[in-house]
C-alpha cells in the first residue's frame, strides 16, 4: 500500500491527546463562529481517534444540508485546518463533518471498492477509481488492504486517484 503524507510541512504522529482535543477545540470554536456568522442551527461534537480531532457538526434543520455537499465539506474542513494552524503554528490533521456527510461518503467508498473488486475478480488487472481528498485515499488503501488487494496512489494534486490491483 502506497500512502503520501497529508502534507509536506510537518508530520502530526507525534501530538498528544491534549494537544488533539485542543485541536478538536479551537476548530469548534471556529466552526461555531462560521454557522453564527450564517445564521445557521446546528450541534458541534468533538472526538479523538487515530490521531485525529473529529468535529462533527449535527442537527440544525434543512439550512445545515446545504454545508453537507462534499466540496463544502472540503471547503470547511480546510478553513478550520488553516485556522487551527493559525492558533497552533502546526499543521492539523482534523477531520470535519457536517451532517453526517463523512459517514455516507465512506459507504459511497465501500460500494466503489466493492465495484473495483468484482471488476478484478472478473479478469481486469486493475481499475482506477475517481480523484478524491488524501483523507478519502486513505479509507479507501485501508478498505482494499483488508480484503487482500493493493492499491496506490497516481496523479498529483486534485487528480490524485487511487488504483487497485490483484496483490
Amino acid at each position: 500500500m502506497t500512502t503520501e503524507s497529508e502534507t509536506p510541512t510537518q508530520d502530526t504522529g507525534d501530538l498528544s491527546l491534549a494537544d488533539l482535543e485542543a485541536d478538536g477545540d479551537l476548530a469548534a470554536d471556529y466552526v461555531e463562529g462560521l454557522l453564527d456568522i450564517a445564521d445557521l442551527d446546528g450541534d458541534i461534537d468533538i472526538d479523538v481517534a487515530n490521531g485525529r480531532a473529529y468535529v462533527s457538526v449535527t442537527g440544525g434543520d434543512a439550512e445545515l444540508d446545504r454545508l453537507a455537499a462534499p466540496d463544502t465539506v472540503q471547503a470547511l474542513q480546510d478553513l478550520t485546518r488553516l485556522a487551527v494552524q493559525a492558533k497552533t503554528g502546526r499543521f492539523s490533521r482534523l477531520i470535519i463533518d457536517v451532517g453526517g456527510s463523512r459517514d455516507a461518503r465512506a459507504v459511497e467508498l465501500k460500494r466503489m471498492v466493492d465495484a473495483a473488486v468484482a471488476q478484478i475478480a472478473a479478469g481486469r488487472a486493475e481499475v482506477e477509481l475517481e480523484p478524491m481528498s488524501s483523507y478519502e485515499r486513505k479509507l479507501v488503501h485501508d478498505d482494499v488492504a483488508e480484503r487482500g488487494h493493493f492499491s496506490e496512489s497516481r496523479g498529483e494534486g486534485r487528480d490524485r486517484r487511487l488504483v487497485i490491483r490483484r496483490a
